[in-house]
């Protein structure tokens, strides 16, 4: 083995010159890994890319991120930020669920329209009324010629079908609300226009003439049905026909009253004197065949109950047609004759 005395010894570093430095090579050669890609930190302004380190290829800390730079590859797949909205239009926008929705739409349009529709036809008879009120100008025509000359009528029979009284407009004798309705409405027009007249019109003289009008027909109305009651008559009237052969009283009424607008005081009562015998006998009529008849009662074959019968059914068609003229002379004889001044 040599010894060699200036193996060992170390040089002493001459001035000015660099130190270098000494590093693995291993470790220089190693590769380098991008940090975890954040899904929030491109989205928020002031963040680096992902692919971005802290620091740069020189070590140095780069400039602050600003927001000119163009990252709109990071969200290229993303979805549209309204998406979410457009879902429920389109889906509405397919025919087969906008023909369900229209057709249950429907379904409960016409659920409710029959419950309101059986909730009121517990207070208001509204399929009857209809009835009532089927009438057209010909039916009316015929049934104010029969109500000013009801002598020369003979069938006073009302037609049925499937157990059912025809409607009006086909069937003379019927009785309808649309008559003594119109009826009522013109007399009260009537009557304002003859207070107009004789210098006595109020807008209260109106509203007097028309409660009081409705209130003496209620009051015939229940008269009528009490006497019915007592009396235990057997009979096929219903409080509307009777409510509509009470109306059928404003026609003479209104005749009378315009005569007197010509003829003052006897025109008056000549009308007045006509139209109460043209209705009693119209009334007398029409009710007779109204009632049930005798025939029908269990009780037929006993001349006592058969008797009675028939006076009870006879004073019940005299009431009736002997009010009316009572009633159309209570309702219009203050119209004729105005009050006479105080002195």
């Amino acid at each position: 083995m040599n010894y060699n005395a200036t193996s060992g010894a170390r040089h002493p570093a001459q001035k000015g010159s660099r130190k270098k430095r000494v590093s693995d090579t291993a470790a220089m050669n190693a590769p380098t890994y991008p940090p975890p890609y954040n899904p929030y930190a491109s989205a928020m302004p002031g963040n680096m890319p992902p692919n971005m380190t802290m620091y740069d290829d020189r070590g140095a800390v780069p400039p602050p991120y600003t927001s000119n730079a163009d990252y709109s590859h990071v969200h290229a797949n993303a979805p549209p930020m309204d998406q979410g909205f457009s879902i429920p239009s389109q889906f509405l926008n397919e025919p087969l669920v906008a023909n369900v929705a229209m057709q249950y739409g429907q379904a409960l349009v016409g659920s409710g329209k029959q419950l309101v529709d059986r909730e009121l036809e517990k207070y208001v008879p509204v399929s009857r009324l209809k009835y009532y009120f089927a009438v057209d100008t010909g039916y009316v025509t015929r049934k104010l010629g029969l109500l000013f000359f009801p002598f020369t009528h003979s069938d006073w029979s009302v037609k049925y079908e499937q157990d059912e009284p025809v409607q009006p407009r086909y069937e003379i004798n019927a009785p309808d609300l649309y008559i003594p309705t119109m009826a009522y409405v013109t007399y009260v027009l009537v009557a304002g226009l003859v207070l107009g007249m004789q210098d006595r019109f109020s807008p209260e003289m109106l509203g007097i003439q028309a409660s009081s009008a409705l209130a003496w027909t209620v009051f015939e109305i229940l008269v009528e049905l009490i006497t019915l009651y007592i009396t235990n008559i057997q009979t096929n009237l219903k409080t509307l026909d009777l409510l509509a052969y009470g109306g059928y009283k404003y026609v003479g009424i209104i005749y009378a009253v315009l005569l007197s607008l010509v003829f003052h005081k006897t025109g008056y009562y000549i009308g007045l004197i006509y139209c109460s015998i043209s209705l009693a006998f119209f009334l007398v009529r029409t009710l007779k065949v109204q009632i049930l008849p005798v025939g029908s009662s269990p009780h037929h074959h006993d001349p006592y109950i058969h008797n009675s019968g028939n006076k009870r059914r006879l004073y019940i068609l005299l009431f009736v047609a002997g009010i009316q003229p009572l009633l159309m002379w209570w309702l219009s004889f203050h119209l004729v004759s105005p009050p006479v001044p105080k002195s």
